[in-house]
């Protein structure tokens, strides 16, 4: 990553739009799966040990990516503690900058609480910077979560590092809002957390889905927000600009977390890692 900013800024300049799917399908490594079912392609040969590391010895480079609210971010932050790779989330980013003051941040904040997709050069910009401050730490490798989400940015991607792995997870529109509407933040420690209790029964041959409510702790249940995108127009608004701009290979993610987290470590051969943190902790 030691260039990485600097091309990713370079690249946000010349960049011209290709085919997302084409872009995703080149790296051969992306995560294919039917409702329920999780799985890797026949070209994809992972271990628990040989996929912290490429043969190039640099940690992994993932990108997560999906609707809003599928839970990238649960996905992708559980899979950073457990590889030791840095987790980059394009919304924290926003987020982080909307929470500053200066002329960027209003303009994001009008951006945001519309429901509409934040400018390709705001979005490289703020990346790039993230990037920079992961060098001096002596950061490798990356999960991406939400980055690319369009045409142009998959170019710049594609331009300036090879991703070993894509991972596009899925929901049903109805699910996702009512995901989004149900997620609450903790003012005190940033934890996220989700009180919607989705109970759809399966009809027409068509399996149902349970997904049970992420509830804080104690110490957290008197402190919960919610963020101010998630109201149901704003939530509607950027549903319908992502189904618009992206068409890529799916995976479903229903069930929620405790039933597909499990499943991804399997398709990613990381189930003994997992074990051993676990009888680690």
């Amino acid at each position: 990553m030691a260039v990485l900013s600097r091309l990713l800024r370079a690249s946000a300049l010349t960049a011209s739009c290709s085919l997302y799917a084409a872009t995703v399908r080149r790296r051969g490594l992306s995560l294919v799966a039917s409702e329920g079912d999780l799985r890797l392609p026949s070209s994809a040969h992972l271990s628990p040990l040989g996929t912290r590391k490429d043969l190039t010895g640099r940690n992994v480079q993932w990108a997560f990516l999906g609707c809003p609210g599928v839970g990238k971010g649960t996905y992708a932050s559980r899979l950073s503690q457990l590889l030791g790779v840095p987790h980059i989330a394009t919304g924290d980013l926003v987020r982080e900058e909307l929470s500053s003051s200066g002329p960027l941040a209003d303009q994001l904040r009008g951006i945001v609480n519309q429901g509409k997709l934040v400018s390709d050069e705001i979005i490289v910009d703020l990346l790039s910077k993230r990037v920079e401050k992961g060098e001096a730490k002596g950061e490798s490798g990356f999960i991406l979560d939400g980055f690319p989400r369009t045409l142009r940015q998959a170019e710049i991607l594609e331009r300036v590092t090879d991703v070993d792995l894509v991972i596009n997870l899925k929901l049903r529109e109805d699910v996702l809002l009512e995901k989004c509407l149900g997620r609450r933040i903790c003012s005190q420690c940033g934890g996220n957390f989700n009180i919607a209790c989705i109970d759809i029964k399966g009809e027409d041959g068509k399996p149902g889905i349970y997904m049970a409510p992420l509830l804080p702790p104690e110490g957290c249940a008197s402190k919960l927000v919610t963020r101010s995108d998630d109201t149901e127009e704003v939530v509607k608004e950027r549903l319908r600009i992502y189904n618009e701009m992206v068409r890529s290979v799916a995976l479903s993610a229903a069930g929620g977390i405790p039933e597909s987290w499990p499943k991804l470590l399997h398709a990613l051969h990381l189930d003994g890692l997992n074990r051993e943190q676990s009888l680690a902790a």
